[in-house]
């Protein structure tokens, strides 16, 4: 582009010039930085677009709007209130015709670099000074750093890598990762991972933060799950034994986009029962069915020059870090037993493990009509 005289760092002699990436932004830490150096040779940073669709996402931008304009949960949005978080993005077709790619990259660059980690900053992230797109992104930039880096002891224990063997969704049969086309028949990629991570900051220590993706899932969602910590069981444990669910509430992001708040309600009659019900918010129901495409809603900021949804250098750099870290742990081991999963799973039982050891398990996300 800078050879065909099509990019000119900004000027007032040039007009706006501005140049929109598609991820992935590199392949690890050093690719990133050397791709970024190489675009700021012939761009400003403030010319760089680099567009990640799940920033595009309605529910997504939403995720400020509830936590900073809702005194109510702003309140308890910290340790003191917060047991744990889960985040799940799931996708119920498998690798397909995409072998070649996902060879190289894997669930963790797939999704875990990106979509995942920018999800898990908007919901951690404190309160900007106002929504100008260099406020926003510093405070999302100050959470990533925040993340504790993981040594590979620690990945071990806190990281789960999977991959789907033959299985079946919805009564069709699925091959397995390793039967699908352009993939080695010995491959150790994984097509599932969950994470166990730590914020260490002042809001969050302590906090143990469950993230998860992966393919040839039951269903296909995103959701975030912010459970909240359980009541003392004293007023109601003759009666009801353990059956007091804690709060939880949920964002889902994709699809039937909405937020849930799940609390205990007294079932009716005679003897005191209890069982766990819901508020249910839903986008289509309160705004209608449609609002803009990611891409849509992306490149109108892009040409508008506001960079609020795209990602900047150091996001990208400190997200490579987190993975690096992990990547670092996988070397040289293969897959185990534990880490294999059918296809219309939930996943491999190492990925149960990994939240039994803290006396935490997932939660399925719920199917709602």
């Amino acid at each position: 582009m800078h050879e065909a005289k099509l990019l000119h760092r900004e000027s007032s002699e040039h007009g706006w010039q501005r140049i929109v990436i598609e991820k992935p932004f590199g392949h690890d830490l050093q690719s990133a930085r050397t791709l970024n150096s190489e675009l700021t040779r012939y761009a400003h940073e403030q010319q760089v677009f680099r567009i990640d669709h799940y920033l595009g996402k309605e529910t997504v931008q939403n995720i400020l709007m509830f936590r900073f304009s809702n005194s109510i949960f702003e309140r308890l949005w910290n340790r003191d209130s917060v047991d744990h978080v889960e985040i799940t993005v799931s996708e119920k077709l498998g690798v397909g015709d995409r072998g070649g790619y996902y060879e190289e990259a894997g669930a963790i660059r797939d999704m875990v670099q990106n979509h995942m980690l920018q999800v898990l900053a908007l919901c951690t992230m404190e309160p900007p000074v106002s929504l100008e797109a260099e406020s926003v992104r510093d405070e999302k930039v100050k959470l990533l750093k925040s993340i504790r880096q993981l040594s590979p002891d620690e990945v071990a224990k806190q990281v789960v890598r999977g991959q789907y063997f033959a299985g079946a969704i919805d009564g069709q049969p699925r091959p397995g990762y390793r039967q699908e086309p352009k993939v080695k028949p010995d491959s150790n990629v994984e097509t599932y991972v969950a994470l166990k991570l730590f914020i260490d900051n002042w809001r969050w220590s302590g906090v143990p933060f469950y993230l998860r993706t992966g393919k040839n899932l039951p269903m296909s969602v995103s959701e975030v799950r912010i459970q909240f910590r359980p009541t003392p069981n004293v007023l109601f444990a003759a009666e009801c034994g353990n059956n007091l669910d804690p709060n939880a509430l949920a964002l889902r992001l994709q699809p039937n986009e909405g937020i849930y708040l799940r609390f205990n309600g007294k079932v009716p009659g005679m003897s005191l029962g209890v069982r766990p019900v819901r508020m249910h918010f839903s986008y289509d129901s309160e705004f209608g069915a449609y609002t803009p495409e990611a891409y849509e809603r992306l490149l109108l900021e892009a040409i508008a020059g506001d960079a609020t949804l795209f990602i900047r250098r150091d996001e990208v750099e400190t997200a490579w870090q987190i993975v690096d870290s992990i990547r670092k742990g996988w070397e040289n081991k293969p897959l185990t037993n534990r880490e294999f999963y059918a296809a219309g799973t939930w996943g491999p039982i190492a990925a149960d493990d990994l939240l039994a050891q803290s006396g935490h398990v997932w939660h399925e996300p719920q199917v709602i009509k």
